[in-house]
């Protein structure tokens, strides 16, 4: 990292409550001097944790890591509903047939919605409704209709209960929105519900243990265990090694044969990361028909 203009690569923040992910994107910016920055995947204003930065070039790799399954834990508190589904959002209903329930009953209720479900994303969500927020349209009063989608929940487990709040622990697919599993859940349980606190702590291979805090963003300063270097943020991709002089002319934008430079072994579909032996990322492409094709080039010649 030798100069703040010629940054490339990810920054690992622990985002804290109050504060909107663009808040982070814009210290950064602040901080390090650098326009091109920004995010792979928002955290409401309430929920904390993990939020991945691209900086640089990097920014063009975000479409990379905006679909990697999450982990997150979080607080649910039984009967009470709000219109958001969220801390943020007013009470809309209450009620105490929480009281009684058995810890056992939510522990299995919880599981039970593991797999592949499909959801409706909340009125007050990000989604776009021709091309304006849905939140934006509620608030402003619009009648919103958002169609359900299939996410996955992998792993929905009670961590505690001490009713009427649960804690609890999920791991999804990208796209998942956790506070509509907790209204669910206590749909299923026979109450009403709402998320009041979550704490993201892993996006794909990345995890919070490996962040910084917010405060180091804004001293513009790049820790290196929060440090990420692209070839290391596409592990999850298909990795073909290139020649030098192979590099150059992928760095040119040319198609190439793939010959002997292992992408035999890449995944036959999909994107694939093309770097050299040791070094740097060399570009994203495809191999088609015995052609590595180069997508977007990061080497510079």
């Amino acid at each position: 990292m030798s100069g703040r203009a010629e940054l490339m690569g990810f920054l690992l923040v622990d985002k804290p409550a109050g504060v909107t992910s663009h808040d982070v994107v814009a210290a950064a910016r602040r901080a390090f001097a650098i326009r091109k920055i920004g995010h792979a995947g928002t955290l409401d204003p309430f929920a904390t944790g993990l939020l991945v930065l691209g900086i640089g070039r990097a920014t063009r790799l975000l479409d990379y890591l905006v679909g990697l399954d999450k982990e997150y834990e979080g607080t649910a508190r039984l009967g009470v509903a709000t219109d958001s589904l969220d801390p943020e959002g007013a009470c809309v209903a209450r009620d105490d047939r929480w009281r009684g329930i058995p810890a056992d009953r939510i522990r299995s209720v919880a599981a039970s919605m593991e797999g592949p479900i499909l959801q409706t994303p909340p009125q007050y969500s990000a989604v776009k409704v021709r091309g304006v927020p849905a939140h934006r349209r509620t608030r402003r009063g619009e009648s919103v209709e958002l169609a359900p989608r299939e996410v996955r929940v992998r792993r929905f487990e009670v961590l505690a209960t001490d009713l009427p709040e649960v804690r609890f622990f999920v791991a999804c697919s990208s796209g998942t929105y956790v506070r509509s599993l907790a209204a669910e859940l206590g749909e299923r349980l026979g109450t009403c519900c709402h998320l009041t606190a979550l704490r993201r702590t892993r996006v794909g291979s990345f995890h919070l243990r490996d962040a910084a805090p917010v405060a180091s963003v804004h001293a513009g300063e790049l820790p290196a265990h929060a440090w990420v270097e692209p070839r290391t943020a596409l592990s999850h991709l298909g990795t073909v090694e290139v020649h030098p002089e192979e590099a150059l002319l992928l760095a040119q934008g040319r198609r190439i044969p793939a010959g002997e430079t292992g992408a035999d072994r890449a995944p036959s579909s999909g994107p694939v990361a093309f770097i050299l032996p040791g070094g740097p990322l060399v570009a994203v492409g495809r191999i088609r028909n015995g052609l590595i094709e180069p997508g977007k080039v990061f080497l510079r010649v």
